[in-house]
Parts: C-alpha cells; sequence; structure tokens
C-alpha cells in the first residue's frame, strides 16, 4: 500500500551518490541534496549513465556491445541490448568461479561478492554482483532517511535492538532478543524488509509474552538464549522493569491483537515493509494490528543508476517487436501506467530486466504522483509468476482479487478476521489438473497465526468459496474449466493454524534469509 507520509517517499532502496558532488553531511544538507536530484531527473540521469559507461567502458561485456568507449546516450541506446539473469548468467559463473579480468565492470571497480535474490517468487537465488563503493551507497541512504523523517514531525528512528541480535543465524534467539530489547527505548517505526516478517514478529509476541515479562520485570535472560555474544549485548541493556513487565502481560493476556503495535510501541508513526504486489495481501493483518498507521513506501531517486521502463500494456514490446523504441526514462514515465523495469548500474548490470512490474502513482490518490519530477512508483507484481494449466495465464495481482473476493465467504462462516496467506500449485498428478490455493485464517481471537479454533470448514462453504474464486479469473480460465474442460475444480484447502510460520522456520532452518524470506505463491 502506499504511505500517507508523502515526504517520505523520497527515499530509495538503494542510492548512488553522484561523483561530482560531494555526499552531503548535515540535515538540511540531505534535504537539499533530495530536492535537488529529484527536480534535476533528467539532468542526473544523462550524468549517471555517463559515470557508468565510462568507469566500465574496459569490461569485456560492454566492449562486446559496440560502445567503442561512447558515453551517450543515443549510442548506448542503439548498441546495448536489454538482457535478463539468463543472458548474464554465463559472466556471473565466470566471475563467482575466480575470473579476475574485468568481465562485466572495469578494472578498478571489480566485483567484490555476490548478494542473493530471496529466490521465492520465480524459482532459485540469482547471484547479483556488487562492488566495493555498494557500502557507501548503502550508508548514504540510511543517513538520508532520518532527516525526511524529522522533516515530517516523526521523531528519528534507531535500532533498538544490538547488532548482535540482527547477526544472530539462530531464528529464535534473534527474534526474542529483538522484542526484549524492543519497548526500551519505543522506536519511531517498526519495520521488516516484507510485512510478512512484522506479522511474524507479532506472531512471536504473543507466543512467547510471559518468558518476556519474566525477564524484563527481573532484568535477566532466559536460558534459552545461548549465544554467548548474545547474552553479553543484551544483558548490556536489559534491566529490571517490572512496570514495564506488567504491561506486556496485560497485552499478551488480551485475546484480540486490534491495535497491538501501537500499544506495545507508541511511538511508532509508521510501518517500514513492503507491502505491495504480493505482499498486498498482509495489509488488513498489518492494519488491524497496527490500527491503521501508514505503510511508508518509496519513490526510485535518479541518482541510485540509470532506469528506463519498458511498457508492460504496449502489445508491440509484449510480442517480441522492437521493445527498445518502447523503451521510457524515468523523466518521461505517464502516471497511470505499468512499466517492467530496466536498471544499468555499477555492478556491471546494463539494461537488466529486474522483472519487476511497477505503476506510477496518479495525483489524488494516497501518493501525490510525483515529488519535484520524480515519479513515484508502487511494486505490482513480478512478471511472469502466475498460475497455468493450460493456455490460462493467472498472475499475483489476479489470484490476489480472486481470494479477496471469495475469502469473504469463508472468513464469516470461520469466525476469522483476515487470510493469513495463500500458498497455490497446479496439481500436475490429475488429468485436468486444477488450481489448488491453502489458505491459513487469522482467528478473530487468539494469536494471529491461528485460524478460528480448528482449520475445519464445512464443505459447502468451501465449494461456494472455490466457485467465488473461479468466478474472480480471467475470461481464458473459465473458458478451460467449463467450456474446453482443460483444468479442473479448483480447490481451496484450509491448513491448521501456524502452518506458513512453520514453514517459513524451516525455511530459515534450511539456509533461507530470514529478513529475505516471504512465503511462495506457486
Amino acid at each position: 500500500m502506499a504511505a500517507a507520509m508523502p515526504d517520505t517517499s523520497a527515499i530509495s532502496a538503494a542510492t548512488r551518490c553522484p561523483a561530482s558532488s560531494p555526499a552531503p553531511e548535515t540535515d538540511a544538507d540531505k534535504v537539499r541534496f533530495i530536492e535537488e536530484m529529484t527536480t534535476n531527473v533528467d539532468t542526473v540521469q544523462e550524468r549517471v549513465l555517463g559515470e557508468i559507461l565510462d568507469r566500465n567502458a574496459e569490461a569485456e561485456y560492454l566492449a562486446g556491445c559496440g560502445l567503442a568507449g561512447a558515453t551517450d546516450r543515443a549510442t548506448f541506446r542503439t548498441k546495448v541490448p536489454m538482457v535478463t539473469y539468463e543472458d548474464l548468467l554465463q559472466y556471473i559463473r565466470r566471475i563467482a568461479h575466480g575470473d579476475n579480468s574485468p568481465v562485466l565492470t572495469g578494472p578498478v571497480h571489480p566485483v567484490s561478492e555476490f548478494l542473493t535474490s530471496s529466490g521465492t517468487s520465480g524459482g532459485e537465488r540469482k547471484l547479483i554482483p556488487a562492488v566495493e563503493d555498494d557500502l557507501h551507497r548503502n550508508h548514504l541512504l540510511y543517513s538520508l532517511v532520518s532527516p525526511v523523517i524529522k522533516q515530517n514531525s516523526c521523531p528519528s528512528g534507531t535500532y533498538t535492538s544490538p547488532m548482535e541480535a540482527i547477526l544472530c543465524a539462530d531464528a529464535f534467539q534473534s527474534m526474542y532478543a529483538h522484542m526484549v530489547c524492543g519497548p526500551m527505548p519505543a522506536p519511531s517505526r517498526v519495520g521488516a524488509t516484507f510485512a510478512f516478517g512484522i506479522l511474524r514478529a507479532i506472531s512471536f509476541f504473543q507466543q512467547n509474552w510471559e518468558q518476556l515479562a519474566a525477564d524484563i520485570d527481573a532484568g535477566t535472560l532466559t536460558d534459552r538464549i545461548t549465544d554467548p555474544s548474545l547474552r553479553e549485548a543484551v544483558a548490556g541493556i536489559l534491566r529490571p522493569d517490572p512496570e514495564l513487565a506488567r504491561f506486556i502481560r496485560e497485552e499478551g493476556s488480551k485475546d484480540d491483537g486490534d491495535g497491538i503495535i501501537g500499544r506495545i510501541w507508541p511511538n511508532t508513526k509508521y510501518l517500514d515493509a513492503v507491502a505491495t504486489g504480493s505482499m498486498a495481501q498482509y495489509v488488513p493483518t498489518l492494519n488491524h494490528y497496527s490500527g491503521g498507521l501508514p505503510i511508508v513506501s518509496y519513490t526510485i531517486m535518479p541518482f541510485m543508476g540509470y532506469f528506463e521502463f519498458l511498457p508492460v500494456d504496449d502489445a508491440e514490446a509484449a510480442s517480441g517487436g522492437d521493445a527498445n523504441r518502447q523503451l521510457v526514462e524515468l523523466a518521461r514515465v505517464e502516471a497511470g501506467r505499468e512499466y517492467e523495469l530496466v536498471v544499468t548500474t555499477d555492478n556491471g548490470l546494463n539494461r537488466y530486466l529486474v522483472g519487476d512490474v511497477l505503476r506510477v502513482t496518479v495525483s489524488g490518490s494516497l501518493h501525490t504522483g510525483f515529488h519535484n519530477a520524480a515519479p513515484h512508483f508502487r511494486f505490482v507484481r513480478r512478471k511472469n509468476v502466475l498460475l497455468s494449466v493450460d493456455s490460462d495465464k493467472t498472475d499475483e495481482v489476479e489470484l490476489q482479487r480472486a481470494v479477496e473476493r471469495a475469502s469473504v465467504l469463508l472468513l464469516q462462516a470461520h469466525g476469522a478476521t483476515a487470510v493469513v496467506d495463500y500458498p497455490s500449485r497446479v496439481c500436475t498428478t490429475s488429468i485436468p489438473g486444477p488450481y489448488i490455493i491453502y489458505w491459513e485464517l487469522l482467528a478473530t481471537k487468539g494469536p494471529p497465526n491461528g485460524g478460528g479454533g480448528d482449520a475445519a470448514v464445512d464443505g459447502d462453504v468451501l465449494d461456494r468459496s472455490c466457485l467465488e474464486m473461479e468466478e474472480a479469473l480471467n475470461s481464458v480460465y473459465r473458458e478451460g474449466r467449463v467450456t474446453v474442460g482443460s483444468i479442473g475444480p479448483l480447490e481451496v484447502r484450509v491448513v491448521r493454524p501456524g502452518t506458513f510460520e512453520e514453514l517459513a522456520d524451516f525455511a530459515v532452518s534450511s539456509g533461507a534469509s530470514i529478513v529475505q524470506y516471504k512465503v511462495e505463491k506457486r
């Protein structure tokens, strides 16, 4: 969802400080820097592209494109093709296997490490090249956040947990340390990379509030925390606080979690998490627990890298025509249209199709449309993440709309307030194969990962819910389902309370990143 704090959208998920200007230092300098960059979008973008092409001019990849050292937009458009991860995989593997030659980046700024994608939206994890400059860019990003928040009359937030809690590999110990340190002092924001992480934290609190209260009361730490460095770090923060412990017991013993975030962390001004695209399903639950706090979102900043946008509703581009002619620059996107993001970065990604579909917001929505000349974007979905049995194609947005429509019946009958999550798959063991949707329900009473008592649901209610979903899907699906008979009857299966949290625990214990984890939709 979009944020209700308009100016917080002036910060992006990554930043690139122009080489021609020093990094801003004071809060006033940082605000002016943001205003300058978002006002002169096209000028900044042209300069950034020139700097990227210049520093990577000796890279094997760019040389192979025939740039011959050119750094202008016109040559770049003509010579450099759009690529996917699969197109770059041969180069990435060479670097990962020890090739120290300038493959994707110039010799002065070699690839220093690889970052991994979450891998749960579209398959296996990707290796994303990174250079040492990234550390500086990330530092600049976080330094810009605080003055923007202050400018909007919100207190500046800092991490309430020690670094050892963030780095701890054990999911339970890490979360427990976050929780026991969280209310001291009360933060101005509650956040996680994805919305699912915030809900997971609330679930953890409701499962462990008694032990948390006991530790806060005594100023000691449970023996379940065995990591020596974590115990030492938390001991430096934790002090006996009977009043806070009493409050934690009062909150934990309540059946309904309505507004619990605002009560436990009363200074919270907004939630900082991705809650669009496939994460949008969590918004009703987030609103329930936060009492309607705004969810912050972001605007692409023009100094991060060079950005182009491929219209997803352009028939010629979609059908593989001269898509290069359809690419739109950052300063020229249109409000209300959807685009696939194409990026060029210092890290050796040139005209890289990210696979994210973004929509430019329209003035009058929760955003203002633009911050100066920089457009606001909403993440819509991952491209081509869909269910398909025959010629049908169902993407994340369509599936979510169908779930929202059908869940009303099931929620009313089951005494629940929301669908916690809904992974899905196509059954390949039967012909014709059906869509199978797994629902976990949020109880009106009880912990956030609970259903309405047990997972048993009246068969008639399930049948009607399935019919509602099928009627909400596209005409190609309905034709295959009814007329052609190539798709089997859709199934909704209600799982027991806590299923998806257990799935998350298993994924983390198997090596998945707890920061990037999200339930796979297929």
